[in-house]
């Protein structure tokens, strides 16, 4: 759970060094720390300790992204947390989603992270590489996106539906179509995370 929301920490660091200078952008949603705490003396030795997050809680992401939220499509830090989802996703080359954005305002807390079967550069999230597939299929850019200049996942996932489809028909005699898989523009950054 602490490696997960700390890793997950440390990317949304990194999109609000990008984000905020923007003009007309604003506040970045920020994933709050958590620690581990060692209790030897207690009947549970281990407990995680985060900051208390007052107001109204609000699930900005589901995890598997099928739940509409009204919140999430029509709020400011809705919209930002789904530009976030966006951003990763796009600098991970779709090997890796935060997901589960939840909590208050733009302080977030208890997410998820969902990576490619393989993983993700050494690190394996505690979601269903389903959610990625979905994330790509439901996400709607917005004008955070747009200010990021961040590719339309809609157009991405339709030319790949419609080649492979064409591909099938081009084909009829072939079970098995290989999918090809675009290289890697760059390799992204590895993430460190300071805290424990």
């Amino acid at each position: 759970e602490c490696y997960v929301q700390n890793t997950a920490r440390e990317y949304a660091k990194i999109y609000a060094a990008e984000a905020e200078p923007l003009e007309g952008f604003g506040e970045v949603p920020e994933i709050i720390p958590i620690f581990l705490v060692h209790r030897p003396a207690n009947n549970i030795p281990y407990a995680t300790v985060e900051e208390e997050l007052v107001g109204e809680f609000v699930k900005y992401s589901v995890r598997d992204g099928k739940e509409v939220n009204f919140l999430r499509r029509d709020s400011e830090a809705g919209q930002k947390c789904c530009t976030f989802q966006h951003w990763v996703y796009e600098k991970t080359n779709g090997s890796l989603l935060v997901t589960d954005l939840q909590g208050v305002g733009m302080k977030l807390t208890d997410v998820g992270i969902a990576t490619l079967a393989k993983g993700y550069k050494g690190f394996k999230g505690n979601c269903s590489i389903s959610f990625i597939e979905q994330f790509r299929a439901l996400h709607q850019c917005n004008k955070y996106c747009e200010m990021l200049g961040l590719k339309s996942l809609r157009t991405t996932h339709q030319k790949q539906r419609k080649a492979t489809s064409m591909k099938s028909k081009n084909l009829p005699n072939s079970s098995a179509i290989k999918k090809t898989v675009p290289k890697k523009a760059r390799e992204p950054r590895d993430f460190i995370s300071s805290e424990h």
